[in-house]
């Protein structure tokens, strides 16, 4: 049970290691469970260190082409991971083809949007993610404050939340500037008649 554990915990690694483990029903002692290290395997090992070893069949192929195929093959895993993860798009079966393509499209849009981001945070902001990023910027939030007026009508004022000390600075490191407040309108309706707030 404690061999299990540690070759799970060591990974890897644990097939550097030589083990002799004691016989069904024989007792535990230093002769009968040893453990070495493979001096011989561990040495290969360190001479593959660094290196990518890809294995095909189009043996008829330019190694170097191969290898912009295979670096492109992990920019597109690395593109859908980025859609999964770090902006929650998840499947959505559609039954009409239109409305595929609107969601390949937006969800292409979001992925543009994402490195874009990640390319201007290597040189204001190298240390932070376009995750991170997007989680700060969800402080920021709308709303509209409705005001009713005398005729029967009502004022509605959009507004976005301030940001605090620590997103403005961030806002300042990225150069970017939020629009201002947008202008209050009127509209035909009283307070009452408003849309519901979604929670």
């Amino acid at each position: 049970m404690w061999v299990g554990a540690a070759k799970t915990e060591a990974g890897r690694a644990f097939g550097y290691v030589k083990i002799q483990l004691p016989e069904a029903g024989q007792a535990v002692t230093r002769q009968t469970f040893t453990f070495r290290l493979d001096k011989l395997k561990l040495q290969e090992a360190q001479l593959r260190d660094g290196h990518y070893l890809l294995r095909t069949n189009l043996v008829a192929e330019d190694p170097a082409v191969l290898w912009d195929r295979y670096m492109q093959l992990v920019q597109a895993e690395a593109a859908f991971k980025s859609l999964k993860s770090d902006l929650g798009l998840r499947p959505i079966y559609h039954q009409l083809e239109h409305r595929v393509e609107a969601h390949i499209l937006i969800a292409f849009l979001a992925y543009c949007l994402t490195a874009t981001l990640k390319h201007r945070l290597q040189g204001h902001a190298p240390g932070l993610s376009p995750r991170a990023v997007l989680e700060k910027l969800a402080a920021i939030q709308t709303l509209d404050v409705w005001m009713p007026t005398t005729d029967g009508r009502s004022l509605v004022m959009p507004r976005y939340t301030e940001p605090e000390v620590d997103l403005a600075l961030l806002l300042h490191q990225l150069k970017l500037v939020l629009p201002k407040q947008p202008l209050p309108r009127l509209v035909n309706a009283s307070p009452a008649a408003m849309p519901p707030l979604k929670m």
